[in-house]
């Protein structure tokens, strides 16, 4: 997989929030951290063409974001920091099968999808209970779950460990772990991307660092100043 910004600069309005960039990634486990308003979710918004660039580009498997766009919701999977807001229908079944119903699959085979990554996330028995009703983290995996099961190549995800217990958010880390995707994460979780190929750090609308986890969980405890 690969996700390329060339020369790539967003601005709402007068303000620049993302200043120009021009990076590669290609690595499987990619984190995302900075202060509030960074410029960060700005950024991963851009891989799948939530966000436009004002100015340059961005490709994802070859495909530009601003061209493809169709293309390119079919190639990212994007779960939101609030995932109550991307469930759709008011079962979980329904809501995870929703994805697939414009796809020309068979009401069999989308109900064997559904089954599948029901079973994939340990939420089977939530099958038939009403979204609203849902735990935050049983949220959380139901909404990776109805992504996933459209078959992305790329899963973005913006916090997905926000005011989790730590019971749920160890499910949640573990349902992470086990993806095949290329997989980024935004994330003020810095223990959630400890462990990750590349972690990109923002600043004010910049690219402050990127390298290891290491490394730039480090800078990023200078700038937060702790």
């Amino acid at each position: 997989m690969a996700i390329e910004f060339t020369d790539c600069t967003v601005r709402f309005g007068q303000k620049t929030a993302l200043f120009p960039l021009t990076l590669t990634l290609g690595e499987r486990r990619i984190g995302i951290i900075g202060l509030n308003g960074s410029g960060k979710t700005t950024f991963a918004r851009l891989i799948n063409g939530l966000v436009k660039p004002s100015e340059g580009r961005v490709c994802v498997n070859g495909l530009d974001t601003a061209g493809d766009a169709k293309a390119v919701l079919g190639e990212a999977g994007f779960i939101f920091q609030n995932p109550q807001h991307q469930l759709i229908m008011p079962i979980v079944a329904e809501d995870i099968a929703f994805g697939l119903k414009n796809r020309g699959l068979s009401a069999a085979e989308i109900e064997e999808r559904t089954q599948a990554v029901l079973a994939r996330f340990a939420v089977s028995h939530l099958a038939k209970r009403r979204v609203h009703e849902l735990s935050g983290g049983e949220t959380q995996l139901v909404a990776i779950a109805s992504v996933v099961v459209t078959a992305p190549k790329i899963l973005i995800l913006d916090e997905p460990t926000n005011q989790l217990d730590l019971k749920n958010r160890r499910l949640v880390e573990q349902a992470i772990a086990g993806l095949e995707q290329q997989v980024l994460v935004i994330s003020h979780d810095l223990g959630l991307v400890a462990d990750f190929d590349r972690v990109l750090l923002f600043h004010e609308g910049r690219l402050a660092a990127d390298g290891s986890a290491e490394e730039t969980i480090r800078h990023y405890h200078g700038i937060a100043g702790c």
